[in-house]
């Protein structure tokens, strides 16, 4: 195993990883990574990306049976995305029932995201954004900083080989709720890469759109 995991959770974290969050947080804040974010209200981006299986999916199809949320995680490398994306499985009856879709949207390409499906046994889908093209057209896409890239590559996470491209860019955590007209109606986007959108406030925000 390469060095340790520059995310592990804060109890476990040593005093230098830490501090490299902190610092991470702090430089993110600095050059308003998420100023842009998609707000409430606004029209959601259309898209066309590939599903873990291979099908090519459209926002379309997602609100073919009423409102979608899409969540955005960053890699199955990330201990933090596992945990979310495992909640959200839990929640997945409940999501269906208030009449909600469910999609999470990933940067990796190269098959990762049937790996992730399959290993974490999830039930809805998986998307690719090739290029983070729909991160950016969210206003979520930030450049990954020096020391926490110098910190993947110790712990031998290669977003150039996991993304297939050389440009180091990651999506902040973000969660919409969109409604069946393609309108954001409710939002979580938060730098703090430890903190996740709670089902329960995505279940109140759907049962919400009436």
């Amino acid at each position: 195993m390469p060095a340790r995991d520059p995310d592990a959770p804060a109890d476990q974290a040593t005093e230098e990883e830490a501090a490299l969050m902190a610092a991470t947080l702090d430089e993110l804040r600095r050059t308003g990574a998420a100023d842009h974010a998609l707000r409430v209200g606004e029209a959601f981006p259309d898209f066309l990306l590939p599903e873990a299986e291979g099908r090519l999916v459209e926002l379309a199809d997602l609100l073919a049976a009423g409102p979608a949320v899409l969540t955005f995680f960053r890699g199955d490398w990330c201990p933090f995305c596992r945990a979310a994306l495992d909640a959200l499985e839990a929640a997945l009856p409940e999501i269906r029932a208030a009449g909600g879709s469910l999609a999470a949207v990933m940067p990796e390409t190269g098959g990762r995201a049937l790996d992730a499906k399959r290993r974490r046994r999830l039930g809805y889908r998986i998307l690719a954004d090739v290029d983070n093209g729909l991160a950016m057209a969210c206003g979520i896409a930030f450049r990954v900083p020096g020391a926490y890239r110098a910190a993947m590559d110790e712990a031998g996470i290669d977003l150039g080989v996991r993304q297939g491209n050389a440009a180091w860019f990651l999506p902040v955590p973000a969660t919409f709720v969109i409604d069946r007209d393609g309108v954001l109606r409710w939002s979580f986007v938060e730098l703090d890469f430890s903190r996740r959108a709670q089902p329960a406030a995505i279940l109140a925000a759907l049962r919400g759109l009436g």
